[in-house]
């Protein structure tokens, strides 16, 4: 069996400044690579990537350059109400402000540039099932 080395999510975007600026002011994101097709952000401590591609490039497949449905992506932070701070002062689009859910996590959703819902959660301290 194969071990994997990495995991990364590339997200297909109309506007890749836009973009990276959404998720290098919300997250601990630096910009590791930047052009006009491609950016890639890792974290300050080199352990998550994320990468955004102009939704039209070529290596990209038609069928894919659509808006993104049926997924989202979620960051685990130590506290979402300071990332809804941030969401409030840049004027992101919000989804739904902080709530406390069922399952122990402060939950925020935001929609990036892109049409991608992000899910910041937060454990709830001293949760438990």
């Amino acid at each position: 069996m194969n071990t994997i080395k990495r995991v990364m999510t590339n997200i297909c975007s109309d506007n890749l400044a836009k973009s990276r600026d959404f998720y290098t002011k919300l997250f601990d994101f630096k910009v590791d690579y930047d052009s006009d097709w491609f950016v890639h952000l890792i974290s300050k401590d080199q352990e998550l990537e994320l990468g955004i591609i102009a939704r039209t490039n070529g290596i990209v497949p038609k069928h894919f350059q659509n808006n993104p449905q049926g997924f989202y992506i979620t960051f685990v932070v130590d506290n979402a109400d300071e990332i809804f701070k941030i969401a409030k002062l840049e004027k992101l689009e919000i989804i739904s402000e902080p709530n406390d859910t069922f399952y122990g996590q402060r939950r925020l959703l935001l929609q990036d540039p892109n049409g991608t819902l992000v899910d910041v959660s937060s454990p709830i301290k001293g949760f438990e099932f």
